[in-house]
């Protein structure tokens, strides 16, 4: 998503008639896109102002060079941004670069383009700040999301990855779909267009599998919890992606609880089975966290007995570090960090190699 948003911002900019400088030292303007998903992440931004400030003090044609904080950092107080990071000049939301329909013209592949389809989440997991980062969900309108897959087609772009942080409950909060819908038959190439879908993404994956010129779609991220049938049979539509990635982050139930994900291991096998009997070929992909609050040895074996059960192809596995602002930081049961990089060790040997 961030990497969706910096390629929006360069299009404002360069629909604006500025050029992407090819050295820092050619910069007017220096824009931070930042992450705040991990502290990490928050801790590098720190860092590369304070080195953009130091380059700053030495290097004369830097002198007038602005520096702008955009992203999910933006989600502190004014206040707390000007304490931390003093030296940047502006701190300005994504949403004021009016990105939405500028970012397809700057994608760095001439083959792939992501597309943004909603943007926030509803869900509030114990250890995430997504919500309070990126606001609640709102959806595209169906027919702009179209439109730029046409557009891109017509570019000539092979593949599309749709973004979201739940694609799943894309178009939930848009009051009237029905009029929506009536609004894009009629200005579509799909003026006689009828689905049998009731799920929204579902509706949305078949009529983007009927754009000539994409051949392959994917998209990022699904919870468990509402992938449902219609969904799943939409996924086999011919081109769709046959890479799944479908967060897990435990296979013991009493942790799942504690992070606040809606279904328990068993669920979550049950919902891998009946995928892969619609869709055999679907390979899957998974987020797993380790070492979180009160996280027994026993509990986490039954996250490895999960995995071999899946047999993920791959997995982002995430050491838990405490984020302000969630219900998971006020936990105290806190696992010591070399036990915690040892289980991350067990599974990034048993999935990733």
């Amino acid at each position: 998503m961030n990497v969706s948003d910096s390629e929006a911002i360069a299009g404002w900019y360069e629909e604006k008639g500025w050029e992407q400088a090819k050295s820092i030292n050619e910069a007017d303007e220096v824009i931070i896109n930042s992450c705040s998903v991990r502290e990490s992440a928050e801790n590098r931004v720190f860092g590369l102002v304070n080195n953009l400030s130091k380059l700053k003090t030495i290097n004369l044609e830097l002198k007038k060079t602005k520096i702008i904080l955009t992203g999910c950092m933006l989600r502190y107080s004014s206040k707390w941004l000007k304490e931390k990071v003093p030296n940047v000049d502006e701190f300005k939301k994504i949403s004021e670069f009016h990105v939405s329909s500028s970012k397809f013209y700057v994608s760095k592949s001439q083959l792939h383009a992501y597309v943004p389809i909603m943007n926030g989440c509803n869900n509030f997991c114990s250890y995430c700040v997504v919500p309070s980062a990126r606001g609640r969900e709102i959806s595209r309108p169906l027919r702009d999301i179209i439109c730029e897959a046409e557009r891109l087609a017509e570019r000539g772009y092979k593949e599309i990855t749709l973004l979201g942080q739940n694609v799943n409950s894309y178009g939930k909060d848009i009051k009237d779909f029905s009029r929506q819908w009536r609004d894009f038959v009629a200005t579509q190439q799909f003026s006689n267009y009828k689905t049998k879908f009731k799920t929204l993404f579902a509706v949305l994956l078949e009529v983007l599998n009927k754009i000539v010129g994409i051949e392959k779609i994917s998209f990022l991220t699904s919870n468990p919890w509402d992938l449902n049938d219609d969904i799943i049979e939409a996924m086999a539509l011919p081109k769709i992606d046959r890479f799944l990635h479908l967060p897990v982050q435990s296979g013991d139930d009493t942790i799942l609880k504690k992070m606040n994900r809606k279904y328990t291991a068993a669920d979550y096998l049950k919902l891998i089975e009946k995928i892969k009997k619609i869709i055999p070929e679907t390979i899957f992909g998974t987020d797993i966290i380790v070492g979180f609050p009160g996280e027994t040895e026993k509990q986490f074996d039954n996250t490895v007995e999960l995995c071999k059960k899946v047999g993920f192809k791959k997995a982002y596995v995430n050491i838990y570090s405490p984020r302000r602002g969630t219900v998971a930081f006020k936990l105290k049961e806190e696992i010591p960090f070399s036990e915690k990089r040892k289980r991350w060790k067990i599974l990034d040997d048993l999935i990733n190699k």
